[in-house]
């Protein structure tokens, strides 16, 4: 044993015969390595170092789970982790596992994890010559004629030796004796056998038997050897020996043919008479036991027939070795041999071995995830072993071709759990034979649960309806939502989100079942509605969570009776109505004020009268609670009257509550008041609140007063001021009240002919303010009103234009087209000019209030003798401002040609127009001084 210990070691560490890699043929790498390694290894023994015969890295081998996947039941290798040594883990025959094919292999599969690896692999069985030579039978006997010639052969029982290659049978070895020798043949697939080969003839008469002793060897290192003893009897002499017709048959059956069908029929023949001429068929001795299981052979004829069942994966060619005997007394015998070539039939379905499953599946896996590895095999030969695997369709799955019977199963689209928790996937292996074979493999891949759904609820908001003074700790509602996740991804708990402070301390929910519970008692006349936001949240991770609205309405109980606001109930003083004598029927006295804190019907009150002094004399409205006369009032009426009113709501049950009413008869207060002088009003803590109100009262209506009276003192101040600036204007058109820094031309149209405004406005006109208004004497025209503010403080107004300057529209002038400038006399700023070519100027509302705003300048210069806008004289002031190029030289006179817009009145002086052809320089201070000496 210690030598096959060391022929082992001696093989697993340097017998590596080959590796390749295999690249391509799938998305993964795999390779194929062989090993050598003698039969009966001890388990545990070291075959070889995949690790370092595939390249892997030996620190990362026991994280990728390395195992030996092979086709058989029995598992003989396995990989160790740590050092990625193949190990013997079971007992290896190799005559067990093969028999007598050579050379003997044994085909293995590593499969590797992270990423999923499959490497093949095979470990050939080396042969020990542990099995000796065996005869059939310890004792042979032989009868041999002695007539029989020299060179006679005589076949002799073989011996059988399990081993192969040199350890196999190799010689056979004859004791000494003058009559024989051994003549050793070689069979087609390389067995022995041997022979008898007579030397010298034969004589009974010298001796009557023959004892040999055959020996057998092997050719191992010692050899075995194994005995027989060879009996031969001398008999008398048959001279001719049966002949077949041909020394080899050849015939081919189908591996599945039936139970006695004809292989072939042999034929020999015997030149001798009678008995000795009767031929027997027979198997030769050294046709092996399996074949003569295999075949039958008839006797008389000589057919050969099918007796089991023939396998061609076991064996692919049959040879049958057969003779023919006569009957003589030493009968003469003729051997031959029989070829039975064995036909392959599709007769072996598929196998398929599920090697490797990933389950469960994430629901979240991405397409093309490895699920399954599958190897596929077929005995039958050719197109009977060619092998195609295919799974049914309509599951997010596919089936690839990854190496040569190999198939991958992967995912070929997003898999959801709720729709489908798991797959029974149907794989099917179908050969290429006629008719072919097929097999069915159940793969079973379940896929796990990802939390990819929010809770949903029925609805997204409830409306809860509680009654007012419920009891605390009553559930109102029961907020239910689903997750169709599983496990903690569908366990959904419940909270309420603190978005109001106020929610939290009188609601409560249930993490576990949503059942909202209210913790206090609610008033509806405190609050009415609650609302709320549920949020529903599962337990996955991330968790996924969904909000509810739930709105809480608190529905009103008749839980509060009428109060009495008039006349104050339980009050010490008494509060008097008092009605003259004479009153007529339907005069309302007084009137009873109550409210209801409840809502709707309940807070429906009804006024009926309980009790009076007089019943007949006042009545009461149902709904109004107002105290009316029945009657007119007798001046011999009871002088004082008492009436309790019963006040009752409409709820269920009804609330009520009384007041009481007193009235008193006389003419006069006075005559009341006497009566009540002798009654001692209680003291009323709320009296003081009754005079600070008053007071208040009076102070606000003094100062009110104050204001009122301040504004129409300011108001007539103006309204003088604006008049003398008025009666001033009649000296001169244009007049400004100083010197200003801003001027701003304000258009006025056309009014109410009853109004006039009186405009303050700022140095921008489009952003003026509409101070007051007064009234002003008949003027069917609107007005024209031009504000000058200067830089000081207060407000400076001028009224310009007035029904008594301005003709009536039949005596008014059109507008001159001499005063429209040209591109180049348009006034700007320095150096500016309008890009536009065409249209008059002034062509927009800003250029129409520039224009006034210098004709105001202008004539303001004419009419003191100064400028206050700059420049020389007989500019207008406007060369300092737009430009030099501009003077008055550029503008015709404009007192006769100034139109107002919104107006049907035109400015025009008679000077101006007898003056028309001069200087418009000398015209602008002609016409001031002329205005001055009208003045």
């Amino acid at each position: 044993m210690n030598g096959v210990a060391a022929r082992s070691r001696g093989v697993t560490t340097g017998k590596v015969l080959s590796l390749w890699l295999l690249l391509g043929a799938s998305s993964w790498a795999s390779a194929a390595i062989r090993y050598a390694i003698p039969e009966e290894a001890r388990r545990g023994s070291a075959v070889g170092n995949v690790a370092a015969d595939l390249a892997l890295d030996p620190a990362r081998l026991s994280g990728r789970r390395p195992r030996v996947v092979s086709g058989g039941s029995r598992r003989f290798f396995a990989v160790d982790p740590g050092s990625g040594a193949l190990l013997v883990s079971e007992r290896i025959d190799r005559e067990e596992l093969c028999g007598a094919l050579s050379p003997c292999s044994l085909s293995f599969e590593i499969v590797l994890e992270k990423p999923l690896e499959l490497y093949s692999g095979a470990v050939e069985i080396q042969d020990i010559n542990d099995n000796d030579p065996v005869f059939p039978s310890g004792q042979a006997r032989l009868e041999i004629s002695e007539s029989v010639a020299a060179g006679a052969r005589f076949p002799l029982e073989s011996a059988q030796d399990p081993d192969v290659g040199i350890n196999s049978l190799q010689t056979y070895q004859l004791s000494a004796n003058p009559h024989f020798v051994l003549d050793v043949q070689t069979r087609g697939d390389g067995s022995k056998y041997a022979e008898l080969v007579l030397e010298k003839e034969l004589d009974r008469e010298e001796q009557r038997e023959l004892h040999l002793v055959l020996t057998a060897l092997d050719g191992g290192s010692p050899p075995r050897s194994a005995h027989v003893q060879i009996h031969i009897d001398v008999v008398d002499s048959n001279d001719n020996a049966p002949v077949f017709n041909q020394s080899t048959y050849k015939a081919s059956v189908r591996e599945n043919t039936p139970s006695g069908t004809l292989v072939a029929k042999i034929s020999a023949y015997d030149l001798d008479d009678g008995p000795n001429g009767d031929i027997v068929y027979s198997f030769s001795s050294h046709t092996p036991a399996k074949v003569r299981e295999l075949f039958a052979l008839d006797s008389a004829t000589g057919e050969l027939r099918v007796k089991g069942q023939l396998d061609y994966e076991e064996t692919k060619l049959h040879e049958v070795y057969l003779q023919a005997k006569d009957k003589g007394a030493v009968p003469g015998v003729a051997h031959c041999k029989v070829l039975v070539e064995v036909v392959d039939v599709n007769d072996n379905a598929p196998e398929v071995t599920v090697t490797s499953v990933y389950s469960p599946v994430p629901e979240d896996a991405a397409p093309g995830t490895v699920v399954a590895l599958l190897s596929v095999t077929d005995l039958d030969s050719r197109d009977n072993g060619l092998v195609n695997c295919f799974i049914s369709p309509g599951i997010p799955f596919t089936l690839s071709s990854s190496l040569k019977n190999y198939y991958t199963l992967k995912t070929k689209a997003a898999l959801d759990r709720e729709e489908a928790s798991e797959y029974n996937i149907t794989v099917t292996a179908r050969d290429s034979g006629s008719p072919p074979l097929s097999v069915v493999k159940q793969i079973l891949v379940r896929v796990s649960d990802v939390n990819d759904n929010a809770p949903k609820s029925s609805q997204d908001f409830y409306d809860v309806y509680v009654l007012e003074n419920n009891v605390p700790g009553i559930p109102i509602l029961n907020v239910s939502a689903t997750d169709p996740d599983l496990g903690r991804n569908g366990h959904l708990t419940y909270s309420l989100l603190q978005g109001d402070t106020t929610v939290g301390h009188l609601f409560s929910i249930n993490r576990e079942s949503g059942t909202l519970y209210l913790l206090t008692s609610l008033d509806h006349e405190d609050q009415v509605e609650f609302s709320m936001t549920v949020q529903v949240q599962d337990g996955g991770s991330p968790p996924l969570a969904t909000n509810l609205s739930v709105s809480v309405f608190v529905t009103d109980l008749n839980d509060n009776a009428p109060t009495v606001l008039y006349p104050l109930p339980n009050s010490t003083s008494s509060y008097t109505d008092v009605v003259a004598p004479g009153t007529p029927a339907g005069h309302m006295i007084t009137k009873v004020v109550a409210v209801d804190a409840d809502a709707g019907y309940n807070a429906w009150i009804s006024y009926t009268l309980l009790q009076a002094t007089d019943p007949t004399l006042f009545s009461v409205g149902l709904h109004s609670g107002e105290i009316f006369t029945t009657r007119q009032l007798q001046e011999d009426e009871a002088p004082q009257h008492t009436l309790v009113i019963l006040l009752k709501d409409h709820g269920e049950p009804a609330l009520s509550a009384s007041a009481t009413v007193s009235i008193s008869v006389a003419e006069r207060v006075k005559e009341v008041l006497t009566d009540l002088t002798d009654m001692v009003p209680a003291h009323d803590p709320r009296r003081h609140v009754t005079f600070y109100l008053i007071l208040a009262v009076i102070l606000v209506s003094a100062a009110f007063f104050i204001t009122i009276v301040s504004v129409g003192i300011f108001k007539c101040y103006k309204w003088r001021q604006s008049k003398e600036l008025f009666n001033s204007s009649r000296s001169t058109l244009y007049r400004t009240p100083g010197p200003f820094h801003h001027v701003d031309a304000v258009r006025g149209g056309f009014m109410p002919p009853n109004f006039y405004h009186q405009v303050y406005l700022t140095t921008d006109s489009r952003q003026s303010d509409l101070l007051c208004k007064k009234p002003f004497t008949s003027s069917p025209l609107g007005s024209r009103q031009n504000t000058m503010r200067n830089g000081e403080p207060g407000p400076y107004h001028q009224i310009v234009g007035t029904t008594s300057r301005l003709p009536t529209p039949t005596e008014q002038a059109q507008p001159n087209t001499d005063w429209r400038f040209s591109q180049t006399q348009r006034p700007g700023t320095s150096g500016s000019q309008n890009g536009e070519e065409g249209g008059a100027w002034p062509n927009n509302q800003f250029d129409t209030e520039m224009l006034q705003a210098m004709i105001l300048a202008s004539a303001n210069e004419a009419a003191d003798g100064n400028s206050t806008l700059g420049g020389s004289t007989g500019t207008m002031g406007l060369s300092a401002r737009y430009g030099p190029q501009f003077t008055l030289q550029h503008v015709p006179d404009y007192r006769q040609n100034v139109y107002i817009p919104g107006s049907t009145a035109t400015l025009t002086n008679a000077a101006g127009k007898s003056n028309a052809k001069g200087s418009s320089g000398g015209n602008k201070k002609k016409s001031g001084k002329k205005e001055k000496e009208k003045k």
